[in-house]
């Protein structure tokens, strides 16, 4: 491990995770906006579901590590919504179960400091014509509507409010844009670099609004190595010297 230990953000959840450092994702974007603050880790399965997620729990989050997370951001809920398959196989998730196995995850999660935060993002929706028209030979067919979408965040939301858990809601929050069918989504399911961005903005509000001690929001947060230092870039006086450590003109967006 690189030193020095800096605060570990870990993002832990199916493909919306694991794609989220790819197509301007909001993991990438996360891990450039913490820059020098936290490290983002990427802990992501392309298309698991609850179930999976609790039979590696303890090896992905286990209660002896030296270190533990400052905060887990954890997303489970898009494929055990899934219609279920005649076969019995494939990622669907009764409800109920799915419930049971959420909390399961979160009570598992609070348990590995005093610490570790959790934020929680529930089921976002999908643009099912488009999930229609990307059909493929080598999968059975792709049960994915709306209204199950909807019933699996809507569950979601309402166990986070009885654990006092801090939960986004991501149906929501992309139907908030007019266009969010075809802006949101790459492939009808999974994000694009819009849908990141409407997903960033609603995590940095969560952190920027949580009373937690220490704050986790990044401009609350010290930057690693911050020092003036006579190496800084010399300023336009040619006397003095500019510390960067915070400059953020770079980022695509100015967050708050």
């Amino acid at each position: 491990m690189a030193g020095p230990a800096r605060p570990q953000f870990v993002l832990f959840g199916s493909s919306i995770v694991q794609m989220s450092f790819g197509h301007g994702g909001w993991g990438a974007t996360l891990a450039e906006i913490y820059a020098r603050k936290a490290d983002i880790v990427l802990r992501g399965y392309f298309g698991w579901n609850s179930r999976r997620a609790l039979q590696v729990l303890d090896q992905v989050f286990p209660k002896d590590a030296a270190l533990q997370p400052s905060l887990v951001i954890v997303y489970f809920g898009g494929n055990d919504s899934m219609g279920p398959h005649s076969s019995g196989l494939g990622p669907h998730v009764p409800l109920p179960e799915y419930i049971e196995n959420m909390k399961k995850i979160v009570t598992h999660l609070q348990s590995l400091s005093k610490q570790t935060r959790v934020i929680v993002l529930s089921c976002p929706p999908v643009n099912e014509a488009k999930i229609r028209e990307n059909k493929s030979e080598f999968l059975s067919e792709v049960v994915r509507t709306n209204e199950l979408c909807q019933s699996y965040s809507e569950a979601c939301i309402e166990l986070c409010q009885e654990m006092g858990v801090k939960v986004v809601d991501l149906f929501t929050a992309l139907q908030k844009r007019d266009d969010w069918m075809e802006a949101c989504f790459t492939d009808g399911i999974h994000l694009s670099a819009e849908g990141s961005k409407i997903i960033v903005g609603e995590i940095l509000m969560v952190l920027n609004k949580a009373d937690w001690e220490p704050c986790l929001h990044w401009k609350s947060m010290p930057t690693e190595f911050a020092e003036d230092s006579p190496y800084d870039l010399v300023a336009a006086d040619g006397k003095t010297t500019l510390n960067p450590s915070d400059w953020t003109y770079h980022l695509e967006n100015q967050w708050d």
